[in-house]
Formats: structure tokens, sequence, C-alpha cells
């Protein structure tokens, strides 16, 4: 092998991982922008619109609002909603320079980026795993406006028109113990969240 063969070897080596590293790069890295509480949708519909408009597409990849699906329990209806995870915020997959800071900081609706003094900190991948898995949740989240020690009535079931305390709260199985007086004794009947409604 001569040393022009070497040396040609080398350069491909160096180019293709230069090429390799520049790929991990083109995905960018996550940020999280601060935006008016209430704001988010509507800084992340200027954000892109504005990378579309200063052609900015190659650094500036995603933006997301993460929400969570749930479900909330008015008059005995369950009704779907999107809730924000992380209200005041957005997140921007990109790569940061002085380019894509300025057009990302200067979007109508963006306070700044989330960052120790003005240098924005990236989320580690671990962080961002979690949160996309947080919104890819399979079963809604269900919120019920019941708190134990309130006074619910039964309306549906054999315990239906009886009237009983909130005991237990189990968010995750959709679930409340109400404390049911048979007899004079109180005895506890485990019911679906539609099963009561809150006594006014």
């Amino acid at each position: 092998m001569t040393a022009r063969t070497l040396r040609a070897r080398l350069a491909r080596r160096r180019e293709e991982e230069a090429m390799a590293e520049g790929a991990g790069e083109q995905r960018g890295q996550w940020y999280v922008v601060h935006t008016y509480s209430g704001y988010e949708n509507k800084v992340r519909q200027n954000l892109l619109h504005r990378i579309e408009t200063m052609d900015m597409a190659d650094k500036i990849f995603e933006v997301i609002v993460p929400t969570q699906e749930e479900v909330e329990i008015r008059s005995g209806q369950r009704h779907s909603v999107q809730r924000k995870v992380f209200p005041g915020y957005v997140l921007v997959r990109m790569i940061m320079d002085d380019d894509s800071w300025y057009v990302v900081r200067n979007t109508p609706g963006v306070t700044g980026f989330v960052g120790m003094g003005n240098k924005p900190t990236p989320l580690g991948e671990d962080e961002v795993q979690a949160i996309m898995r947080g919104m890819e949740a399979e079963a809604p989240r269900v919120k019920v406006s019941l708190a134990v020690g309130d006074v619910v009535r039964i309306i549906d079931g054999p315990f239906s028109d009886f009237r009983g305390t909130v005991d237990e709260i189990d968010q995750e199985k959709g679930k409340v113990r109400v404390l049911v007086s048979f007899f004079g004794r109180e005895t506890p009947v485990t019911l679906d969240f539609l099963q009561v409604e809150r006594e006014a």
C-alpha cells in the first residue's frame, strides 16, 4: 500500500465521519421556548409561518405544543379535551445559531428561551423521550371535579338515587369510593366516575 493510497483512504474516512456527524447535527436539538400563557398555539402558528417565509426549514425542523388528552366529566357526560402539559411553553427542534435564534426569539408571543443567562439550554434526550411518551399515552386521563369529603348522588347502578360521601378517588382507574349509609351504617361502595354527580 503506497503513501498516496493511505492518504486517500484516510481522507475518505474523514469525509465519511464528517458526513455522519453532520447528519447527526442535521436533526438538531430540542429547546424550550417561553411564551405568554394561553398563546402557545398562536406562537406555534407564527413560528411555522416565519420558518416558511424566512426560509429556515433547514435549521428549524419542528415546533410542538405538548398536549395530553383528558376526559372531563361534566353533568354525567364525558368530554374529551386536549390539555397543555406545559402551559406557557413550546418545544422547538432546531440547529442553534444566530439566525435560527433570531427567528425564534423575535416571533410574536415569544418571551425567550429557557436556559442559563442568555444561552439557551437544549433538552436532554431522556427528557425529550419522556415528553413524547406522555403525549402518545394510549388511554386519556380522566379528570373529575370531585374531592374527598364531597357529598355525591349516585345516578347509575343498583345504588341509584342514594347519597354518600366521597372517601377515596382513584384517577388511574377512573373510580371513586363512596361511603353510603345503609341501615344506619356507612358502607363503602366503589363506583365509576360516571355513576356519581356532586350535589350542588
